[in-house]
């Protein structure tokens, strides 16, 4: 059992093109994906009907969520201008997708923990803005109840795994397409990828045991960048010309 994991395009269709070259390059065929597809200022009608021609597995993010359960009044400012470029067929299939699934009876995905979307999972933030890895013991309160052995989520940004007391393997794949944000919640942060690139994870059971594999794939993220600060997002555009909020 072979396939690929991809989160966090936001928008990105020049990053999830390269990753989908990749996955294809590796002879993948199978993949699933983590939510957050379209939020941002940069393309996501585009994003949006690569994805739904997508043969995939794809679980709602929560800024997937905030596109159908709120006006666009209501909306932040990655999701507003998102909303204003899809029409109701979009919508519509967001609406349609859960926030948790099982993938062939061995794989839990949600976006970013089982029980809310909006949560870290595998980091912490401290009440300075340091971000770190979360305890053990908070990672593994966070999967009870959870039987299959290999665990995915995204939300982060942050290509990470983390192996359980119990043998479960939970994995991180990183964002396709957004390499650093600032936050504000739970305390004022910066995520910081530290390179430009398309990220995603290839897992693979071999023998009874979860392997993973970080993909880090260039692409033309100048053009990313420069289409963020043509739609006023200059924090944005620098992640994506860089991997660093400046």
């Amino acid at each position: 059992m072979r396939f690929a994991a991809i989160a966090d395009v936001h928008g990105n269709y020049l990053a999830l093109e390269a990753i989908l070259a990749d996955i294809s390059a590796q002879g993948i065929e199978e993949i699933v994906n983590l939510g957050d597809m379209a939020s941002g200022p940069l393309d996501a009608r585009r994003t949006m009907d690569m994805l739904m021609a997508l043969d995939a597995v794809h679980v709602l993010g929560n800024h997937d969520r905030y596109l159908i359960d709120r006006p666009p009044e209501k909306m932040g400012s990655w999701d507003r201008p998102a909303h204003a470029q899809l029409e109701s067929r979009h919508l519509d299939w967001l609406r349609a997708l859960p926030p948790t699934r099982v993938y062939r009876d061995q794989v839990f995905l949600c976006h970013a923990t089982p029980a809310h979307d909006e949560v870290y999972w595998l980091d912490t933030v401290l009440p300075d803005g340091t971000v770190r890895m979360a305890s053990l013991e908070a990672i593994e309160q966070e999967a009870k109840g959870i039987t299959q052995p290999l665990i995915l989520c995204g939300h982060t940004h942050l290509a990470r795994a983390v192996r359980l007391g119990d043998g479960r393997l939970i994995v991180n794949p990183g964002s396709v397409g957004s390499p650093g944000y600032r936050d504000v919640h739970p305390y004022k942060h910066v995520i910081e990828a530290g390179t430009p690139d398309a990220r995603y994870a290839l897992l693979e059971l071999a023998r009874g045991n979860w392997r993973v594999t970080f993909r880090h794939v260039p692409y033309d993220h100048d053009a990313m960048a420069a289409l963020a600060r043509q739609n006023g997002q200059p924090e944005l555009a620098s992640a994506l010309a860089t991997g660093w909020i400046r």
